[in-house]
């Protein structure tokens, strides 16, 4: 377990390397010039070479990336000339909301996920079974920005019970987490049901049905905990995914998130957030996926380490 650990952790490594790097490079290929987007276009050419000085812009680009990898490994990502704070405190203080909010979209897509696909397995090639196959590739299909404006709609607007944007209170969590969460919880409810049917055909189900063991003893207790397995690995990009990729909702909700004010510090290139906010999370992608492969092989023994 030591070595696989020690493996995996340095793959995680070279990826965050690569990923820091590909930002570095995207950022510095962008037209326009930070310097002169800082100050203004009325700024004097000393005042605009001053700060290109004081930005380390006016540096080999060799140079630049160099000191920019020395100051990432010490966390200093220097500072937002917007907010004239820490880029990294700017971003780590958004990071709360992002992941309270990617947790409660886990949550709804996990319970109604699994209630879906125990539903149409345990109804296999029924009405029942294809309604949620259907409604599924429906929700699937539907993309996040308009999921978010019809339920802005129906339950802030319309019958008035939910906010249509964040005021610190947790019901104004539930229309951007469910926003989050629908498109998923079809696919997941038929991962669920896809890995439920073929536990069911295992060998080790008639044996316990032998044994005298009750359907629904056999259902929770081994078949689900043997459906774990696969979903457990898709869980954690999903995650990731509900971190990286909810720019859209937080936008419609007005969400405090790290979301929001990426989108923020590209309009205004303030390229130090710009950079801590993807590092972080690159970061908390590639360590979910760390945290995924070490939890689908304690889930699963039978796993060889060296194969995982």
């Amino acid at each position: 377990m030591t070595a696989y650990l020690g493996r995996r952790l340095a793959q995680a490594l070279l990826q965050i390397w690569g990923a820091i790097t590909i930002v570095f490079i995207a950022l510095r290929v962008l037209p326009g010039d930070p310097a002169e987007l800082i100050l203004g276009s009325q700024a004097t050419p000393e005042a605009l070479e001053e700060l290109r000085g004081n930005l380390g812009l006016d540096e080999p680009l060799l140079v630049q990336y160099a000191t920019h990898m020395r100051d990432v490994v010490a966390l200093d990502f220097g500072h937002s000339w917007r907010q004239s704070v820490n880029a990294l405190d700017a971003c780590l203080e958004r990071l709360g909301s992002t992941l309270s909010l990617s947790a409660w979209a886990m949550v709804i897509t996990i319970v109604l996920g699994f209630a879906a696909g125990s539903f149409a397995a345990r109804r296999a090639n029924t009405w029942a079974d294809h309604l949620v196959s259907v409604s599924s590739l429906v929700g699937q299909a539907l993309p996040p920005f308009w999921i978010g404006i019809m339920l802005s709609l129906i339950f802030a607007r319309w019958l008035q019970i939910l906010p249509s944007t964040a005021d610190g209170t947790m019901v104004s969590l539930l229309l951007p987490a469910f926003t989050l969460a629908l498109p998923f919880v079809g696919w997941l409810g038929r991962l669920v049901r896809t890995g439920i049917l073929e536990e069911m055909n295992q060998d080790y189900v008639r044996t316990a049905h032998a044994k005298g063991m009750s359907h629904r003893v056999v259902f929770y207790i081994h078949v689900l905990r043997n459906t774990l397995v696969p979903v457990v690995t898709m869980l954690g990009l999903l995650m990731g995914y509900f971190i990286a990729n909810g720019v859209i909702v937080e936008v419609i909700f007005a969400w405090p998130g790290i979301g929001s004010l990426l989108i923020d510090s590209i309009t205004f290139r303030d390229y130090a957030v710009v950079e801590a906010v993807l590092t972080v999370i690159t970061v908390c992608y590639i360590l979910l996926n760390l945290l995924v492969d070490v939890l689908y092989v304690y889930l699963d023994p039978r796993i060889q380490l060296e194969n995982a």
